[in-house]
């Protein structure tokens, strides 16, 4: 699928398909100024079906032998309120209503007054990408792709086109995360999951190192091998490092929780507990290698980026771990584990302890670690906890530029005291109630205190059942946006403040 810009009338854009969006309080004057040949038709039809151009209510209408021959309009309802979210999801909307048409351009019309150039070219692009994404890699044929084979973004200078592959860069990189969440078990694990990261690092002239069991032993990583240990597939941990060209001004570092299935070892997934779906545990990781296929592409001016994940599964076996059994991490902190289901924060703990070991000037990692964040801000909204309020604006900052919801949520630090152990340094889970907390503060006794740190626990929104207004059911590839956005922002600022020194 191709894009362009054009700042060209849509009767002159001499596409076969017209996509528009218009407001509730003025959809007879936008047709007049967008389509004036059919505008007066269009309108008719349109009062037939009493159309108010209310969000979301949509209609397509058919030309045979005129040019467009199809013309499909949704309503934004009121101007207020019409942001960078509501752009995206009208303009994966209308990719959507396109699907099955077989086109050979699309021409897209939406109201970009409001809206810098690029904000404006991000969030149609990507809502038309994203939108009509299709994973086809389990079937046993593969239907014809009928979407456009064009899609023509009106309203943005021509100019804009020398970034599109730089929003291409990142559709790919939502598009990977999504493919690795979502296929099965049996065929992404701690192996595959490596030669991915392989393929980036070969593909873009990255470093990768791999940890095997014996140099993950070597570093003391007993809470990750704990959880690894009831695996049949080997454990590996990646590690793979994006260098700048020039200079480096920034160091961060990005950690996924990469379990490839989580049945829960001995403490076991019952029924309800959605364990057909435990292959998107891998979640974080998913994200992380995403966000590392798009920044490895992008090559930021002035920041390196080192991406680790400790990828394992946690199965049941003669070899698996005992719930009650006392580990060590890495760091030298002692673990009772009472409960196996929480095994996650077992590997990410070892995996931030290496993490501080580089020294980066922050560090973020992204997890599908509890369910009661789910509990406490449903599927589309991930909760983000840190001690560091810069780190947590500009993560905020980002995740509201890529259009995915984030939420601060608190480091309450007396809910500490539900992981006291009597034997070990502490328990690996706490009580039911504030379970997110507890796991994130579980996981802040891994970072040393003088990094900057968040924990982002993306448990929700890693995957849609029905499907939203800007990604199709299944895999979201949630946070690879948010990633890339906060990269770009903290090699942005390393820049001017280079220049102003």
């Amino acid at each position: 699928m191709n894009f362009r810009c054009s700042s060209a009338p849509l009767a002159e854009l001499g596409c076969d398909g017209v996509a528009l969006g218009l407001f509730s309080s003025s959809w007879q004057q936008q047709l007049a100024a967008l389509l004036p040949a059919l505008a007066s038709q269009l309108e008719l039809l349109l009062e037939q079906r009493e159309f108010k151009a209310k969000g979301g209510e949509k209609h397509s209408f058919s030309f045979p032998g005129q040019q467009p021959s199809l013309v499909i309009i949704s309503g934004l309802g009121e101007p207020d309120g019409f942001d960078g979210l509501a752009l995206r999801k009208a303009a994966a909307s209308l990719a959507l209503a396109s699907r099955g048409s077989n086109l050979k351009a699309l021409a897209l019309g939406l109201p970009l007054e409001a809206f810098a150039p690029d904000q404006a070219l991000t969030a149609l692009m990507q809502g038309c990408r994203l939108a009509l994404y299709k994973d086809e890699r389990f079937r046993s044929e593969n239907k014809p792709s009928l979407d456009p084979g064009e899609i023509v973004l009106q309203g943005l200078a021509s100019e804009l086109d020398q970034q599109l592959a730089q929003q291409e860069a990142i559709c790919q990189g939502v598009m990977l995360a999504r493919e690795l969440v979502a296929a099965p078990p049996n065929v992404v694990n701690s192996l595959s999951l490596e030669a991915t990261a392989r393929s980036i690092a070969d593909q873009f002239g990255c470093e990768l190192t791999v940890l095997d069991e014996a140099a993950c032993r070597e570093r003391g990583m007993g809470a990750y091998l704990a959880v690894a240990q009831g695996a049949s597939i080997p454990p590996r941990f990646l590690h793979l490092v994006i260098r700048p060209q020039g200079p480096v001004k920034r160091k961060l570092a990005l950690v996924g929780k990469g379990l490839t299935f989580d049945s829960g070892g001995y403490n076991l997934k019952v029924g309800g507990s959605q364990i057909e779906l435990m292959k998107f545990d891998m979640g974080g990781c998913g994200a992380v290698l995403g966000a590392a296929r798009t920044l490895a592409e992008l090559k930021l001016e002035g920041l390196e980026i080192h991406v680790i994940s400790a990828a394992t599964e946690n199965m049941v076996s003669a070899e698996a771990i005992y719930p009650g059994a006392i580990v060590t991490a890495s760091n030298g902190k002692t673990i009772e584990i009472n409960n196996t289901d929480a095994e996650g924060r077992l590997t990410l703990a070892d995996a931030l302890v290496y993490a501080c070991g580089l020294e980066p000037d922050a560090i973020v990692d992204l997890a599908t670690l509890t369910g009661a964040c789910v509990i406490a801000l449903g599927d589309e909204i991930a909760g983000y906890w840190s001690p560091d309020d810069g780190l947590a604006q500009q993560l905020s900052d980002a995740a509201h530029r890529a259009g995915e919801g984030l939420w601060r949520m608190p480091l309450q630090s007396s809910y500490k005291d539900g992981l006291k152990s009597g034997l070990a340094d502490m328990k690996n889970t706490g009580p039911r109630p504030g379970g997110s907390i507890t796991a994130a503060l579980f996981l802040k006794e891994f970072v040393k205190p003088e990094i900057p740190w968040a924990h982002i626990d993306i448990a929700g929104p890693v995957w849609s059942d029905k499907g939203r207004s800007t990604d199709p059911s299944g895999a979201t590839g949630y946070g690879v946006r948010t990633l890339v956005e906060w990269c770009q922002a903290v090699a942005a600022d390393a820049k001017e403040g280079l220049s102003q020194g």
